[in-house]
């Protein structure tokens, strides 16, 4: 029997490296769909790059053929430049149709949990359109809706704890007790290796074993690191002002209101039973040291990279890489 063919969007990034690194040892070939060439890879050779071109479908496609699963990570955080949710969608519907036609028998589906409870926010909408678009194509599908993803390359919790290692003191939008369950990315990673591997349609949250408070949130990360620091609560117009200043500072987007929208309405806290294992104080106290060291550029990560070794190739309109 011929070994499985795994194809991950992304396996050079964030979650996709992750789900990468679980298949791996399974003996399945793994190949990535990428923007990045092989020297990125945090796996030598072993995992195969082949160019992420939403412009050509029939190369997309042909890229796919003999693939089992497909893993899906692609997406975008915010809009920037010329780069709109809408492309998103537009790519992602690229990428399901691209499936299909290669005969692709698994498609697993990194979401968002809740994205049809905010149709006023374009992430969860895009998100909520995806999944729609998905269960209607046919294909058999798993679909992975994690909260606040933290681990290895981690953005958003290294920066709050960046700020903590540099301010005397943190605003918090409101009254600070809308919440937040993040979840590991490894946990992430597992439960779309294990969608990957059944053929029945699935949804399923990732949502880590703790849930805070973001007071409580804050608070836990600035005990974890040692920079424990006064919370002032402030309007929500004055927090994104105080944003924008500290992304003046780092020439980055440090938060978005429609971000804060969806963390105040509670959109990143699962109603159902946890699923993830690695808790989020456990990681902090082993990463103390190195945590918010340095500031992580979502902007740098996503939008300011060299041209892609496929341009040549391709002649696609770039788009951010997958997460």
């Amino acid at each position: 029997m011929s070994e499985q063919l795994d194809i991950i969007t992304g396996a050079f990034s964030y979650t996709g490296r992750e789900i990468a690194r679980q298949l791996l040892p399974t003996g399945h070939t793994v190949k990535t769909l990428t923007r990045r060439g092989l020297s990125e890879s945090p796996f030598g050779d072993r995992v195969q790059p082949l160019p992420l071109n939403f412009e050509d479908p029939p190369a997309l496609a042909a890229s796919l053929e003999g693939a089992h699963t497909l893993y899906n990570t692609y997406w975008v955080r915010f809009a920037h430049g010329d780069v709109e949710f809408s492309d998103a969608v537009r790519n992602t519907t690229v990428l399901i149709e691209a499936a299909l036609a290669a005969g692709v028998r698994r498609f697993v589906h990194v979401s968002i949990t809740k994205p049809h409870s905010a149709p006023s926010l374009p992430y969860f909408k895009g998100k909520a359109l995806l999944e729609e678009t998905l269960i209607a194509s046919g294909l058999s599908y798993g679909i992975v809706r994690p909260t606040v993803v933290f681990g290895r390359g981690d953005v958003f919790i290294n920066n709050v704890a960046w700020i903590l290692r540099h301010f005397p003191f943190v605003g918090i939008p409101g009254d600070g007790q809308y919440g937040i369950q993040p979840v590991h990315v490894d946990d992430v990673a597992r439960i779309a290796v294990e969608l990957g591997a059944t053929s029945e349609n699935l949804i399923r949250d990732a949502a880590g074993p703790e849930t805070f408070t973001w007071d409580e949130f804050v608070a836990v990360i600035g005990a974890g690191i040692g920079c424990v620091r006064p919370l002032v609560h402030v309007p929500v117009p004055v927090a994104l002002a105080m944003a924008k200043a500290i992304g003046v500072l780092v020439h980055d987007v440090v938060v978005n209101r429609q971000e804060l929208a969806g963390l105040m309405a509670n959109l990143v806290v699962s109603d159902l039973p946890p699923s993830g294992e690695i808790r989020l104080t456990e990681w902090i106290r082993d990463h103390a040291e190195t945590l918010g060291q340095t500031y992580s550029s979502e902007l740098n990560r996503n939008f300011r990279r060299p041209s892609s070794p496929w341009d040549d190739l391709t002649h696609s309109t770039p788009t951010p890489k997958p997460s």
